[in-house]
């Protein structure tokens, strides 16, 4: 195992993950005082955690997408898609979720009483970064092209 190889992709990539993973525990979204969601009514602070109970563990796994990333480089392993291109859809589909969750599906009764807070955005900018760095991992990885007419 040589953490050598680890460069500066894969760790962009690791520090959004880490990202990911801390904003889950921040404040996502804050309720007005007729609001409620996640059990609670306002005016009250939901995190990430509290307020998506299925949502959180898809996100968490993608946290740990670059770190994966980043010991299979470590390991040298041999793959048979460019390094970073799994990651890479993890990422989009990480930073969909937390789009959809922020300005299209808050949780609650009513979208007007709940505001976004710093840990969405925290959130947007880790998988953001996932994404980064997972695409300039994946430049930098050759692809092999068949010639034509093979399987």
């Amino acid at each position: 195992m040589d953490i050598s190889r680890v460069q500066r992709g894969e760790r962009i990539a690791i520090i959004g993950g880490i990202l990911l993973a801390v904003s889950l525990i921040l404040t996502w979204y804050h309720l007005d005082k007729n609001g409620e969601a996640g059990g609670k009514m306002g005016p009250a602070d939901l995190t990430g955690w509290e307020a998506h109970s299925t949502m959180r563990w898809l996100l968490l796994a993608a946290a740990i997408a670059p770190l994966i990333l980043a010991y299979i480089i470590a390991r040298d392993h041999k793959l048979s898609w460019p390094r970073g291109q799994l990651t890479s859809v993890i990422a989009i589909a990480a930073f969909g979720l937390v789009f959809y969750a922020g300005l299209v599906d808050k949780p609650g009764d009513s979208n007007s009483l709940i505001g976004l807070q710093w840990g969405w955005i925290v959130s947007v900018i880790g998988s953001g970064l996932m994404l980064f760095g997972s695409v300039i991992r994946q430049n930098e990885t050759e692809i092999k092209r068949k010639p034509p007419g093979t399987i």
